[in-house]
């Protein structure tokens, strides 16, 4: 049976969590500096806000009616996602290894996370499967997969950074 986390714990849980995701976004904000389309978190908070009023797949997310504070949202639902991912790597592998953190695991949840935004977010926004309703599918997969895997390193990362602060 698995044990409640301490509030130390947890908190370590949430800083990593955080600590990812703007690990993430330096790397999408390197990549916009460098030509490459940006993710809009506007878009995510209208499907949140959609999603919230019962409606989860639309046939393109840009269309629909937007919601009130939509990038705030976006942008809260991108941290939040950020730190329950943090929290299933401890649920799946114990608080050790927040605590003594290695790149391999936590490269490989950042990685396997991408299953999210290919088979359930693309296709809900109207993008299609593995974004299959794309200009650039296999384009749009891989960079996909690049950022979830920039998340991994930022889920090492921050455990690490936390860890050596915390000494």
């Amino acid at each position: 049976m698995m044990s409640l986390l301490s509030l130390q714990d947890t908190v370590r849980v949430v800083l990593i969590g955080v600590g990812a995701t703007a690990v993430m976004d330096l790397w999408l904000l390197l990549l916009q500096r460098l030509g490459v389309q940006a993710v809009d978190y506007s878009l995510v908070g209208r499907w949140m806000g959609h999603l919230a009023r019962g409606r989860f797949a639309h046939e393109a997310i840009a269309r629909a009616t937007p919601i009130p504070h939509e990038r705030g949202l976006g942008w809260l639902t991108h941290y939040g996602v950020g730190i329950a991912y943090a929290g299933l790597l401890v649920a799946m592998l114990g608080i050790d290894s927040a605590r003594q953190p290695s790149l391999l695991p936590a490269l490989s949840t950042g990685i396997a996370t991408v299953v999210v935004p290919l088979l359930v977010m693309q296709p809900a926004m109207g993008h299609g499967f593995a974004a299959t309703k794309t200009p650039a599918p296999l384009k749009t997969c891989l960079r996909s997969l690049a950022n979830h895997a920039a998340f991994g390193t930022g889920l090492y990362v921050a455990a690490a950074l936390l860890e050596w602060l915390t000494r």
